[in-house]
């Protein structure tokens, strides 16, 4: 049928129309995040995931990371995240598991060294207390290396254990018990 309103009742049903609601928003927001991440190549699945960060002030920002490790990141020459930390940093800071797939040399080590050092928060003589576990001496290296520029200053000690015998050496021959 025909609905039959005056001038002054449709310019009113105009007005409620454009009036953008919470769902409109999200929605708007979402679309907004999709083609971010599609512009990126970055393929997610999961549930509630968090956005994808743009730029490394951001982690500041929205995730309080020391000031220090910010501070190396620029001094490492890291201006822009690249995909894989767009979307791996926040997972990891909001306490994810994470299963990532990138090409060597997209800065896959920096995207998880950056959570791990922020969830650490602060050094403290208790031991090891993050682990990462390398499948090749070689990438194992590369990741201390990676570590040890990132924490520079902020009072972590970063070690790469590579022989049990030198590791009873250098940390004690109780170590492999105490830790």
């Amino acid at each position: 049928g025909i609905k039959w309103m005056s001038s002054l009742e449709a310019k009113f049903e105009d007005a409620k129309d454009k009036k953008p609601t919470a769902e409109k928003l999200e929605r708007l927001r979402r679309e907004k995040i999709n083609r971010f991440r599609n512009q990126h190549r970055i393929n997610v699945q999961g549930t509630d995931l968090p956005d994808p960060i743009a730029t490394f002030d951001q982690l500041q920002k929205e995730y309080k990371v020391h000031p220090k490790i910010m501070e190396n990141i620029q001094a490492a020459g890291f201006h822009v995240p690249t995909p894989i930390q767009m979307q791996a940093i926040p997972v990891m800071l909001h306490g994810r598991e994470l299963l990532a797939s990138a090409p060597t040399g997209s800065g896959k080590t920096l995207a998880f060294c950056i959570p791990l050092l922020t969830h650490l928060k602060q050094p403290k003589n208790k031991g090891f207390r993050a682990l990462i576990i390398s499948p090749t001496r070689e990438l194992a290296s590369q990741t201390h290396r990676e570590l040890v520029k990132l924490a520079e200053g902020t009072g972590f000690r970063i070690h790469m254990i590579h022989k049990a015998a030198e590791a009873a050496k250098k940390f004690g021959p109780k170590s492999s018990k105490k830790f």
